[in-house]
């Protein structure tokens, strides 16, 4: 399939080799978390002796906003801010506000742990933050505590989402689900949520990074979490919100309230992916199960000049393929390639 690239309006538009766009930008801003999930990064590999990237390997606020200004003159649009837990950069609101006021970025956003919201939030908006997602698994102490591997309460939680709630922000609430782990908690979710008024999102188990365990079996597909909530509160199927949407959107029967599905492993959706990746060392991936990255940073810091840099960008995006997630079925050696771990860039 030819890849196409047009000019329009002062930029260029980049189409990867099976006609993606580039139109999203994921932006890790630190490999660090205070959690320790088991499905992203478990005690036992990431203790209190891991080495985690020193300050002067992870890109600085100057270098990464001059790369968001180079992706946006190839077409991206969205930008959003993950980790680790991005909360942990000190200063981020500088970086929000200064990425706010590159002309053709009309959407900036942050997925969080939510441990720290309560105190950033009102900072978050004010510099240009519009949509936060919060991940949470369960709603129950003792299962949240053994989930994040720290015994970390989920009030603090909710408290920074009523905190960004307060200023103003979007929210919306990302819970994996995985089997015999924290199933029970799928209703009790979508009942707290749909009284708040937030958007909760059940997510499809994924094989991420190495070190996870994932199996099959532990995946509980959409299809039956949707038969679960439809039973007790009904649901009816909404449009997608633009081409590309990860989400399936239902709202409930008779309401406005909305509810979304992330089928990443049943339902993959690669076809329609126009997310690139920058990793908290400043390498460039296509696609959150990519193996290798491309290295920005030094091309930044070896003094490239910006149309030097923007071809590296164009040429990795026009010879991307990827679509690891509609193979995985059906080609289990691609579980066994080694893939960067998703503290590095976000999910």
């Amino acid at each position: 399939m030819e890849t196409r690239v047009i000019l329009h309006m002062a930029y260029t538009k980049v189409w990867d080799r099976l006609s993606r766009p580039l139109r999203d930008l994921r932006i890790s801003v630190t490999d660090k978390c205070n959690f320790r999930c088991r499905y992203c990064m478990p005690e036992e590999l990431f203790g209190t002796d891991y080495k985690f990237l020193d300050r002067n390997q992870l890109l600085s606020f100057q270098e990464i906003i001059r790369l968001v200004h180079l992706f946006a003159d190839l077409g991206v649009e969205k930008i959003r801010i993950t980790g680790g837990e991005p909360l942990l950069r000190p200063n981020l609101p500088q970086l929000i506000q200064h990425i706010n006021q590159v002309q053709s970025i009309r959407d900036i956003s942050l997925t969080t742990n939510g441990s720290l919201l309560a105190k950033y939030a009102g900072e978050l908006k004010e510099a240009g933050l519009k949509r936060i997602t919060v991940s949470l698994d369960s709603l129950d102490d003792e299962r949240f505590g053994q989930m994040n591997g720290k015994g970390f309460r989920v009030g603090p939680v909710l408290q920074g989402i009523d905190e960004a709630a307060r200023a103003g922000l979007q929210i919306k609430i990302n819970m994996v689900v995985q089997n015999g782990i924290n199933e029970q908690d799928i209703l009790p979710m979508a009942r707290y949520f749909r009284e708040k008024g937030h958007i909760v999102r059940f997510i499809e188990f994924m094989d991420v990074g190495n070190s996870n365990g994932w199996r099959l079996n532990h995946v509980v597909p959409s299809k039956k979490i949707v038969e679960l909530i439809h039973r007790e509160m009904p649901l009816e199927p909404l449009e997608p919100n633009y081409v590309g949407e990860v989400a399936s959107r239902y709202r409930y029967l008779g309401s406005n309230q909305e509810i979304g599905f992330i089928s990443s492993v049943t339902q993959a959706f690669c076809s329609t992916c126009t997310r690139a990746r920058l990793s908290a060392e400043g390498s460039l991936y296509t696609c959150l199960f990519g193996a290798h990255g491309t290295d920005l940073r030094t091309l930044l810091r070896e003094g490239v000049d910006d149309d030097g840099i923007k071809e590296h960008i164009m040429t990795v995006w026009k010879h991307r393929v990827d679509r690891y997630s509609e193979v995985r079925l059906s080609n289990t050696l691609e579980l066994n390639k080694k893939k960067v771990e998703m503290f590095h860039i976000g999910g």
